[in-house]
């Protein structure tokens, strides 16, 4: 991972919360995902699911295990949910020797190269169990928003489905896709957004999800 993302990382871990998922913005991102995660882990008997990248450990609560490059994101991580397994590490290098039913990964690979996500699915499939699930994000091509040059290693990877598909293809059996963020939210008036949100999710798992900010991809180890 590019060292000024780790910087950048550390720096923030103590107002990440705060500044990133306190808002309404945050909030509405936070909703999908997390009805996302209810949906998906509702009935399923998994022992062992990792949260990969877990931050300050916002999606921990659906996982036994979490990791995070950042050390004081962890900390963090681990004082909020003491119950759960924490280690440092990256996620072309997961630090648990174990096998896990389930593997999950949010805002991370937005900040990789296709070489490394091709890495981190390679990595991925050796630390999953048979037909262990993986699960993950990506911002899609078609709503890429423009960067500034400062912060081009933000959000700088984006994909189409049909590229996802290409690169995992020899590995994984694609499951199913789910949209995140189809209304442009930011250009609502905050005190509304709340009132979208039902309406988004819905909306993300019909035809119009390929116009979604975000896409998440669940794929089965072949």
């Amino acid at each position: 991972m590019n060292n000024s993302i780790h910087e950048y990382y550390d720096h923030l871990a103590e107002t990440y919360d705060e500044n990133r998922f306190e808002n309404s913005y945050g909030k509405y991102i936070d909703r999908q995902e997390k009805t996302f995660l209810n949906s998906f882990f509702r009935g399923k008997k998994y022992q062992k699911i990792l949260d990969l990248g877990c931050g300050t450990g916002r999606l921990l609560e659906f996982a036994t295990h979490g990791t995070d490059f950042s050390e004081k994101m962890l900390a963090i991580a681990a004082q909020k949910h003491p119950q759960k397994i924490t280690a440092a590490g990256e996620i072309s290098n997961i630090p648990f020797d174990t096998e896990f039913d389930c593997i999950f990964c949010f805002h991370v690979i937005m900040h990789q190269t296709k070489e490394e996500t091709i890495k981190f699915l390679g990595e991925c499939s050796q630390k999953l169990n048979n037909q262990g699930v993986l699960i993950f994000d990506f911002p899609t091509k078609a709503r890429r928003k423009t960067i500034s040059p400062q912060e081009d290693w933000h959000a700088g990877n984006s994909f189409t489905s049909q590229e996802v598909s290409i690169l995992t293809d020899s590995q994984w059996n694609l499951k199913s896709t789910t949209g995140v963020l189809l209304f442009p939210v930011h250009r609502l008036p905050k005190g509304l957004r709340k009132f979208f949100l039902p309406l988004d999710i819905l909306l993300c798992r019909s035809f119009l999800k390929k116009w979604a900010s975000y896409h998440i991809v669940v794929l089965e180890k072949k």
